[in-house]
């Protein structure tokens, strides 16, 4: 029997949040589609061309596939129990308290990690127009605006990310009008159409199967962040109708920005030769003799880069604000400022966002492998955490009676969940046999040890703790109304108060 088969799936019985409802519509619907475009499709797209060749356009349409039940199974929930903690909150009720005290306590890992990945992508981007520059200066103006911001007000938040997500959303678009004029036209080129030579001359899948199996981890990385946005649940606007629209936006990204840039870059560039280029996005352009069109996609993936670091801040900060609220983490991390922001968890992800900075200037060559690795195994652990919380969700609500009550259900429910669940199972298994990402078995393997062991230790201490109270109030019963009368009289309170009448 799950945790919550004898309990009310009533979100507010569980966390009392303290946070205001600012995000409108027009800023969830952007940041949805902004949040499932991050650095993973710009920079880290060549890595995973390089491996399969133009069959990573499957790989990206099964991973799209996967993701995209994967917001609609967490937007169910959180369209029908809408708090902050998200992932955190419904894995504590619906699977273990213990796999969301993980999730919670793992995002400080995410803040090092995750944030690793991210500047030095920024630091790359940065170096295209001053080589010289530092990467780790880069992540470090980048860390201390985006925690500014994350830190001035939700709203103030909400509205930086729509602008952010605004730039690369219509700069995609514009690149894949302008690549498709260009390969079917030739105008760019010198008047030479470019066709779908590239993309056919060496077979749709010429490393093979394997090729396409070991593509899948890169390209599960740059889905990560796609279902930030339901953790705008608890700060949403009349969030049963903002929440599915924002979560629906996420299809539409799958489609246009990742599936339709790759084609375009596929056609344009032999798939080769991708390895080692950095962002294609960048080297397209530049290799058509259009210095100014590069430097644009390169503004447009440093403010992609910027707004997954805003994002992360965010998502980290509410999963150990939640932690906090269920009494898994120090309560100093639910304290919140005049304008409801959990600002001491905002503090604490920026922290550990310097460790991701220090490390990368140690490790600078390999810090992105490195960090992305590890990067792919939480976001892998966190998307099972939530398609395991939806099926037990469901199946609560269908024994209650209360499952026609949902407003947003998980399409094909129950094959939907099975289907993401076994790409994730794929993803974990591709990873334990390439070099490059086993490492982050080597981290997140004793990391979870430990967290089990603090996590046991933790409720054996609160165990003892409430069997101590329980022994003081049989010892020391709480006076009865006529007992407290009483006590009151003979400490003199009661002969003042019948004076006064």
């Amino acid at each position: 029997m799950s945790r919550s088969d004898s309990q009310s799936s009533s979100a507010e019985q569980y966390e009392d949040e303290d946070l205001k409802r600012s995000l409108n519509t027009r800023q969830m619907a952007m940041m949805a589609i902004g949040g499932a475009i991050g650095v993973g499709l710009f920079y880290g797209s060549s890595g995973a061309i390089s491996y399969a060749g133009p069959s990573v356009l499957l790989a990206y349409a099964l991973a799209g596939a996967a993701i995209f039940i994967v917001c609609r199974a967490v937007g169910e929930m959180a369209t029908a129990e809408p708090v902050s903690g998200a992932t955190v909150s419904y894995a504590s009720r619906y699977i273990h308290p213990f796999v969301g005290y993980a999730i919670g306590w793992t995002s400080l890992l995410g803040c090092v990690a995750g944030s690793g990945a991210e500047f030095t992508a920024l630091g790359k981007y940065v170096q295209f127009w001053f080589p010289s520059f530092p990467i780790w200066a880069s992540g470090l103006i980048g860390m201390v605006l985006m925690g500014v911001i994350n830190l001035i007000s939700v709203s103030f938040y909400g509205e930086s990310q729509f602008w952010l997500s605004a730039v690369k959303v219509v700069t995609i678009i514009v690149m894949v009008i302008g690549g498709l004029i260009i390969i079917f036209t030739g105008i760019g080129n010198g008047g030479h159409p470019v066709m779908l030579t590239n993309l056919t001359v060496d077979g749709f899948m010429p490393n093979g199967l394997s090729g396409l199996l070991f593509s899948v981890v890169m390209v599960a990385f740059a889905f990560g962040g796609s279902e930030s946005v339901a953790y705008t649940a608890g700060e949403a606007k009349d969030v049963k109708k903002t929440m599915p629209r924002a979560v629906n936006g996420v299809f539409w990204s799958i489609v246009l920005f990742y599936l339709g840039s790759t084609f375009v870059i596929l056609c344009m560039w032999p798939w080769d030769k991708m390895k080692g280029v950095g962002s294609p996005f960048v080297r397209v352009f530049a290799s058509l003799g259009i210095p100014a069109a590069a430097s644009i996609i390169n503004f447009v993936v440093i403010t992609a880069s910027l707004s997954a670091v805003s994002s992360g801040i965010f998502m980290y900060s509410r999963q150990l604000y939640n932690l906090s609220l269920q009494g898994s983490a120090p309560s100093i991390l639910s304290k919140v400022s005049k304008k409801k922001i959990p600002y001491v968890s905002v503090l604490t992800v920026v922290l550990m966002q310097l460790v991701g900075i220090a490390l990368m200037a140690v490790l600078p060559e390999r810090a992105f492998a490195l960090f992305s690795s590890i990067t792919v195994f939480m976001l892998v652990f966190s998307w099972v955490a939530e398609l395991v919380s939806e099926y037990h969700f469901r199946s609560i609500k269908r024994r209650e009676g209360k499952e026609d009550e949902l407003t947003f259900k998980l399409p094909l429910y129950p094959f939907s969940n099975f289907y993401a669940l076994a790409f994730m199972g794929l993803v974990m298994i591709m990873m334990a046999i390439m070099p490059e990402y086993r490492i982050s078995y080597l981290v997140t393997i004793p990391w979870m040890i430990l967290l089990a062991v603090l996590f046991v230790l933790q409720r054996r201490s609160s165990n003892k703790q409430t069997e101590t109270t329980s022994d003081e109030d049989l010892v020391n019963p709480a006076p009865t109304n006529g007992e407290a009368d009483l006590d009151a009289t003979l400490s003199g309170e009661g002969h003042e108060a019948m004076a006064d009448s």
